[in-house]
């Protein structure tokens, strides 16, 4: 239940149109639904301005169907991320309202449309990234972001990013994914006055070290304002840029 569904419900008991007994059984479930093995938060949006995620990698079936069940009955929008395709074709039949991306191991439950407030570009070194910067990309546009994407522009053959640098620079947020050294999101930072969000990807030859030189390189960045999050992390770049986007345009609509 969020902000409006709250003012909404208020405004039903206070005209007559709801019991306050009905209002008491559909408030039960907050703040969270005690499902046993999981705690639905089903304040999180009224906190945070976007429902709580499920993350479904180390979950059983039966689990990731009944928090998503929880959280669909609440009339929330859904996103589950880190979902296996084995997972989801064991899962499906129970959501068939479901829409999974094989290219980013999400799927996606809609209810409500969704209002667009700002652009972020997805801006990523190589082909073999692409899987983060899918999950980056699908995250921001489930919280609300227009989203454009920027593919294999790394700095190998820097004429690539070069040749679209004025349409992402347009852009309100920079996400910046890569592997190998990580040097794009320092190239990018240097050259922008928007925020830049750096994912380093576990993409890379032996010594990479599994996304560590990318990380260490992006924390190092001597290209000020890098906001950098986990290896692998597109969802949480996302998140980031999403609420930055809302704070820009709410600000807007309050002038």
């Amino acid at each position: 239940m969020n902000e409006k569904d709250l003012r909404t419900l208020f405004d039903k008991v206070a005209g007559g149109e709801v019991s306050v007994q009905n209002a008491v059984e559909q408030m039960k479930l907050m703040p969270f639904e005690d499902l046993g093995f999981a705690r639905i938060d089903h304040h999180r949006e009224l906190r945070r301005g976007f429902p709580e995620v499920i993350f479904c990698e180390g979950k059983k079936p039966d689990q990731i169907v009944a928090i998503a069940r929880g959280i669909i009955e609440s009339g929330a929008n859904l996103l589950a991320t880190r979902c296996s395709s084995e997972q989801f074709e064991s899962i499906s039949p129970s959501l068939p309202d479901a829409k999974y991306h094989d290219d980013a191991n999400l799927f996606i439950v809609e209810q409500t449309p969704v209002e667009i407030k700002g652009e972020v570009a997805i801006v990523s070194g190589g082909t073999s990234d692409r899987p983060v910067c899918e999950e980056a990309a699908l995250s921001a546009q489930f919280c609300g972001c227009g989203v454009k994407r920027y593919y294999d522009v790394g700095v190998a053959g820097i004429h690539r990013l070069i040749s679209s640098w004025e349409e992402i620079r347009k852009a309100d947020v920079i996400i910046v994914v890569a592997g190998m050294e990580g040097a794009l999101a320092g190239v990018v930072a240097g050259m922008t006055s928007a925020p830049v969000i750096a994912v380093p990807t576990s993409i890379g030859y032996g010594v990479s070290f599994g996304g560590f030189s990318a990380l260490l390189t992006m924390l190092n960045s001597c290209a000020g304002g890098v906001t950098v999050v986990n290896i692998d992390n597109g969802y949480g770049a996302a998140f980031s840029a999403a609420l930055i986007c809302r704070k820009i345009y709410n600000r807007e609509v309050k002038d």
